[in-house]
């Protein structure tokens, strides 16, 4: 019976330059070309037990590997280099490179060629990636309004960025006006909420706000007599009206009991709160603004005839 091939530690996990690790004498080109090495990228392999197709991380790391000087990973796969996961599913690897650069096309890489000043760039766990406020400032610049919306929200979220440093950051590029995206991002930061706790959240408020229900709170703390009682996603404090998102945890048996627990108290305290799931934002977004269009003019009648 053969016996498996040795796998030297450093390679087990992480992906390689094949050529290197051959010139070293770990491997042939016979070995790598055997059941136990996975091609990602024109001489860039990975051991077949470190091989996730999904893995963001492993194909960023093997990406970096065939990075010219002073390009980055940019975008979406900055963001997630901070922890903020904005990817949508098989994601490319995206990365800047400087205008005369050249990389080989690949289907899990996406190339944007923009200058990049060297204050601009950074490295995060050995990757080099765009600063977190130039990650911000490109993810605001592109995709539909909601996308980018959503993605610098959740930098803001994450603490990765400060609205204020991101604005000031945007005001002092040079030729600030022309960078393709300006409009959008200017759109961005108006609407930018810190204390939107995830993209679905982003996403109804987006959608109240653009049907003219604003304005409104982000993550309201409901108080009586001075003690708190609850805090809840988007809130009109004067008529005590919350809407939230309910994502899947909330199916979860512990999560349910303090939901209910959570609503009586509301309720209790005077306060109606609309609750919405993905589809009701995503599939049924008409029939959720007149819901909460008809429970905002109900609370300000009784408010009224008070």
């Amino acid at each position: 019976m053969a016996v498996p091939a040795r796998v030297p530690r450093r390679l087990a996990i992480v992906p390689f330059r094949g050529g290197s690790v051959v010139s070293e004498g770990l491997l042939t080109w016979t070995m790598l070309r055997g059941p136990a090495w996975i091609r990602l990228l024109p001489d860039v392999y990975v051991h077949r037990d470190g091989y996730r197709a999904d893995d963001h991380r492993m194909w960023c790391e093997a990406v970096t590997l065939r990075l010219p000087p002073d390009a980055v990973l940019a975008g979406r796969s900055a963001a997630w280099v901070y922890g903020v996961d904005v990817l949508t599913r098989d994601a490319p690897v995206t990365v800047v490179l400087p205008p005369a650069a050249r990389l080989r096309p690949h289907p899990r890489l996406r190339v944007v060629r923009s200058p990049m000043a060297a204050r601009d760039r950074t490295l995060v766990g050995g990757l080099p990636v765009t600063t977190p406020l130039r990650t911000a400032f490109d993810l605001g610049r592109h995709g539909t309004r909601v996308e980018a919306l959503v993605a610098v929200d959740a930098l803001l979220r994450r603490r990765v960025v400060m609205l204020p440093a991101l604005r000031a950051y945007a005001a002092d590029r040079p030729g600030w006006p022309g960078w393709p995206g300006a409009p959008l991002l200017r759109q961005v930061l108006a609407l930018a909420e810190p204390l939107s706790e995830s993209p679905m959240e982003t996403r109804l408020r987006l959608l109240l706000l653009d049907a003219g229900l604003g304005p409104l709170t982000a993550q309201h703390e409901v108080r009586t007599g001075g003690r708190f009682v609850a805090r809840v996603d988007l809130a009109w404090p004067a008529l005590r009206l919350a809407v939230e998102y309910d994502g899947d945890h909330h199916r979860e048996r512990a999560h349910f009991r303090r939901d209910v627990a959570r609503l009586n108290a509301l309720r209790a305290a005077g306060w109606v709160v609309l609750r919405f799931t993905g589809d009701d934002v995503l599939r049924r977004p008409d029939a959720t603004v007149a819901l909460v269009r008809q429970a905002l003019a109900e609370r300000r009648a009784i408010e009224t005839n008070h």
